[in-house]
């Protein structure tokens, strides 16, 4: 089992960046698959981006392929988001979670308590 923990979020101007970090419990970390979802308010949770357990996999939504770019640390237990170039749209309750389908395919067991990103035009 592994519990997690984001931070990062905040409030930030159209066009700017916030990093976004998830940090793990448990001595299997490398052996999940992460993900990064968001759910805005009357939305359904979307899957922004997932890695797989080694880094040597990544996928991205449509939606942020290019301004997003998702990595892990598996000696520190840590999976970061890093959003460049953020829009209105991005604003939303952003959840990290692990799959332990190492691979990326899901289903996504284990839920963070999420982190709000908001974007101001």
């Amino acid at each position: 089992q592994v519990q997690l923990v984001e931070s990062g979020g905040g409030l930030v101007q159209a066009g700017g960046s916030l990093r976004l970090s998830c940090a793990a419990s448990g001595r299997t970390f490398s052996s999940y698959a992460m993900g990064w979802f968001r759910q805005a308010p009357g939305k359904e949770r979307e899957n922004v981006a997932i890695i797989n357990w080694n880094g040597g996999g990544t996928y991205y939504a449509d939606s942020v392929k290019g301004r997003f770019t998702i990595s892990r640390d598996n000696a520190k237990n840590t999976v970061t988001l890093q959003m460049n170039s953020l829009k209105p749209e991005d604003t939303a309750v952003y959840f990290c979670a692990a799959s332990s389908k190492p691979m990326g395919g899901g289903p996504y067991n284990y839920w963070g308590q999420g982190t709000q990103v908001t974007v101001s035009s």
